[in-house]
């Protein structure tokens, strides 16, 4: 009875400890942070269990009740509240787990109703157990996704913004094959915009031949029947809220080469044999050129038989044909060129060549040396030689092929633009001061026409072809020691105009030319722009090639005899490295170069090169033209002296792909493949292991920029959820964590509200946003009036987005 006197009453609260057997152990109670979870943990063996409270004494006679492993106590107050412990002995471990017990609600009930007592009992049990197991759920599953988030976020921060999964370097396809390129990405965060830019220079879009795709993880560029137009550099740049990141893929398309450019020109004609050159092909096709097909065809046989072949293998620009020509024969000569991708059509028919009737000797071919020669102006040159093929073009005119009509002489002849006085008077010019210049390293004057229709200058000619052209062949040696013995040559060829007090002011690599094409003699050519000097009279001029002149012609300042010896430095320097000293990517960026002096001698190509060649060259390359080591100073310079025939140094062979390279970028600058060529200079620079490769990319166009820039606004994106609300049920006093994933740009703004009204921070509610989008409304300590629908709304400037969600408190 209670005080009052009326029936007494019973308070029962119940706690359950799951403590379910497997066949290899007991299943334990284990307390966390926001409420009871379950983790399995085994006990083998038959078991005494015995549980106790946090006063070390064992539970009441009453408490707890054990079935089927799971202790349950009735009957609880408030005292009951605390840690207790389960104990197993058995044979196997003796092994203690603790759980904390919270008394969670009690239902006033009659002391006298057992049945009723029992029905309250057992449903009391089986709803909280119903609730701890949502509330575990929703626990287990809010702190799932805020551990992914938080690894991916500390992952995040580890890695870049855009991160390439192993992408192509380097695409090579055939003529009419489809290219495709294609990269593969990892991104940090969502949206992605990305865009493809040709040669830093044109923004590549979808097109008739050209398909785009691109997606959050991948993009790739589809070209269909892709021709050497097609070739170059393509850069994808790939764009998201947090940075950028591009790279470049080189794509090849390679086909057969140009036929070669000029027909074939017969040289040391003989009854037996003769020699033939020719240029080599406008455009190599994307692949270097591997050789040559020369072929031959009898005429005057009554039935023209076909063509045949004389050779298969030519790895240069001439042949020496030894065999298989008949004396008083009569022939015609073509030749092919041949890459990788495969042969090119033939070139034009050289002239029909009729072999001499007797052996010629080497000394009959040539004419005496060293003749002045008098302008003849009642002839033309058509009169006494007969004018064949074009040769080459210049600013001055252009220069034909000659054979004499009498002595069969091969020649070339200079043909003027002579329109004005002033161009005969350069013409006559040039003539005049080829009779000062009688020496054998300097090409010589044979003769000169000067009629009314035009000027002529007939010179010997000279078929070894250029010489650099010559170091480049695979059977051709190049080394210090015979960079050297060429550079003594030009000396010797300079030291005598020099004497003459005549400056050249047009040296480079072409008016360096082989005299024949098996040996190493050269002469120097082209005295078109040279000029006499004259005392008291300063001689400033404005013409030149870019990569050669030197600072004072540039500066329009007087050039000297030492302006010709800074071209020499620039040619050394090729020789020997196979780069341009001051070679930039225009011509005003080089002429800067060479104002400033402004070069290096960089490690790689320099790297078998002796300090004395370095010297050399520094002695010749010194802005105060004054510096400069004169002909007969350079000649006994001590690298000159170190290669004579008694002091022979290292002769390492030097690598020659550089040379090709900057072979192939000058001659396709004087082509009409211009286009072509720049691709292709373009592929073999953006190679990391190719010669002319640099660590500094070019600028962007104007047109890339704005490509590139506009990516910032294809990022802009309404809100997106990624992952919605759920619904969930908590018991009252938990903690409930409702989370979202949006993402949007700009960043979304977002709002929480409850059935349809704005959620406000306080003690109990807290709201989280991560930059990454993860979104979260925590609410603490529930209560039943937190039940309801809760809506997070985001939005920014593109729109907005929701999602919703029940949350219901429980008892």
């Amino acid at each position: 009875m209670d005080k009052e006197g009326q029936k007494s009453k019973t308070f029962v609260s119940t706690f359950r400890l799951v403590l379910k057997p497997k066949a290899s152990g007991l299943l334990v109670v284990k307390q966390k942070n926001d409420g009871l979870d379950t983790k399995n943990r085994t006990l083998t063996g038959s078991s005494n269990v015995e549980v106790s409270s946090s006063t070390g004494k064992s539970a009441p006679s009453h408490n707890p009740l054990r079935r089927n492993g799971v202790a349950s106590q009735s009957q609880c107050s408030t005292g009951d509240a605390g840690t207790h412990t389960c104990r197993s002995d058995s044979a196997a471990e003796r092994r203690p787990t603790s759980a904390d017990v919270h008394i969670i609600a009690t239902r006033e009930i009659p002391a006298t109703n057992k049945q009723l007592h029992q029905g309250l009992k057992s449903a009391e049990v089986k709803a909280w157990a119903t609730r701890a197991s949502r509330e575990k759920s929703q626990q287990d599953e809010n702190y799932d996704i805020t551990e992914r988030r938080r690894q991916a976020k500390a992952s995040a921060k580890k890695e870049p913004p855009v991160q390439f999964l192993n992408p192509p370097e380097q695409v090579e396809v055939r003529v009419g094959e489809r290219a495709r390129l294609h990269c593969e990405f990892r991104s940090s965060s969502v949206p992605v915009a990305c865009c493809w830019i040709y040669n830093r220079d044109k923004v590549v879009e979808t097109a008739q031949r050209v398909s785009v795709r691109s997606s959050e993880t991948q993009s790739s560029v589809d070209i269909s029947g892709a021709g050497p137009a097609d070739g170059g550099s393509y850069t994808i740049v790939v764009r998201n809220k947090e940075g950028s990141a591009n790279h470049t893929v080189s794509l090849t398309v390679i086909d057969r080469p140009d036929p070669p450019a000029s027909q074939p020109v017969v040289s040391q004609l003989t009854s037996v044999s003769l020699v033939l050159s020719w240029t080599g092909p406008s455009y190599d096709g994307g692949k270097a050129v591997q050789g040559y097909i020369v072929e031959v065809r009898p005429e005057g046989l009554g039935k023209t038989p076909g063509w045949t072949e004389l050779a298969t293998r030519c790895k240069s620009t001439s042949y020496h044909v030894r065999s298989g020509l008949d004396p008083l024969g009569r022939y015609r000569f073509r030749v092919r060129a041949y890459n990788s991708a495969g042969i090119s059509e033939p070139s034009q028919e050289s002239e029909c060549v009729k072999m001499a009737t007797t052996r010629v000797s080497r000394q009959h071919q040539q004419l005496a040396f060293y003749d002045t020669i008098t302008i003849n102006s009642k002839h033309r040159v058509t009169d006494h030689y007969n004018v064949h093929e074009k040769l080459g073009v210049g600013k001055f005119g252009e220069v034909f092929r000659l054979s004499h009509k009498e002595t069969g002489q091969v020649c070339a002849g200079k043909f003027y633009r002579a329109r004005s006085a002033k161009d005969r008077a350069a013409a006559r010019k040039e003539i005049e001061l080829m009779n000062c210049l009688h020496h054998p390293k300097l090409v010589q004057c044979l003769a000169a026409y000067d009629a009314r229709a035009e000027t002529v200058m007939v010179l010997e000619y000279i078929a070894g072809g250029e010489l650099f052209e010559r170091l480049v062949d695979d059977n051709f040696e190049h080394t210090e020691l015979t960079s050297a013995r060429y550079m003594r040559q030009i000396l010797q060829g300079m030291e005598y105009v020099h004497k003459q007090n005549i400056v050249h002011l047009d040296l480079k690599p072409e008016n360096i030319v082989c005299v024949d094409t098996t040996g190493t003699q050269i002469k120097i050519i082209d005295f078109g722009l040279a000029s006499k000097l004259e005392d008291n009279k300063p001689l400033m001029v404005m013409h030149g090639t870019p990569e050669f002149v030197a600072p004072e012609v540039i500066s329009y300042e007087p050039v000297g005899l030492e302006t010709d010896m800074w071209s020499i430095g620039v040619i050394c320097f090729i020789l020997l490295s196979g780069e341009s000293p001051f070679q930039g990517n225009s011509d005003t960026e080089t002429l800067a170069l060479v104002t400033e002096a402004s070069y290096e001698f960089d490690e790689e190509s320099f790297e078998d090169i002796s300090e004395q060649a370095k010297d050399f060259i520094r002695s010749l390359l010194k802005k105060d033209r004054r510096c400069r080591l004169s002909c007969t100073e350079a000649l006994v310079h001590p690298w000159m002296i170190s290669f004579t025939p008694l002091t022979r140094s290292s002769t390492k062979s030097l690598n020659k792909d550089k040379m090709r390279h900057f072979l192939a970028k000058r001659k396709w600058k004087k082509t009409g493949k211009a286009v072509l060529a720049l691709q292709r200079m373009a592929n073999l620079s953006s190679r990391p292991e190719s010669p002319g490769s640099s660590s500094e990319e070019p600028g962007w166009s104007q047109e890339a920029e704005e490509a590139i820039e506009s990516l910032d606004k294809q990022l802009r994106s309404e809100p997106r959820f990624r992952q919605a609300l759920r619904d969930t049920i908590h018991p009252t006093g938990a903690t409930a964590r409702l989370t979202c994933i949006v993402n949007g740009y700009p960043q979304p703004t977002v709002q929480w509200l409850q059935n349809g009204n704005p959620v406000t921070e306080s003690s109990r509610t807290t709201m989280e946003e991560e930059e990454d989008g993860l979104c979260a409304l925590v609410l603490a300590d529930l209560n039943p009036s937190d039940s309801g629908v809760y809506t997070c709304k985001a939005s920014n400037k593109q729109g907005e987005a929701t999602c919703s969600a029940k949350l219901k408190v429980g008892m």
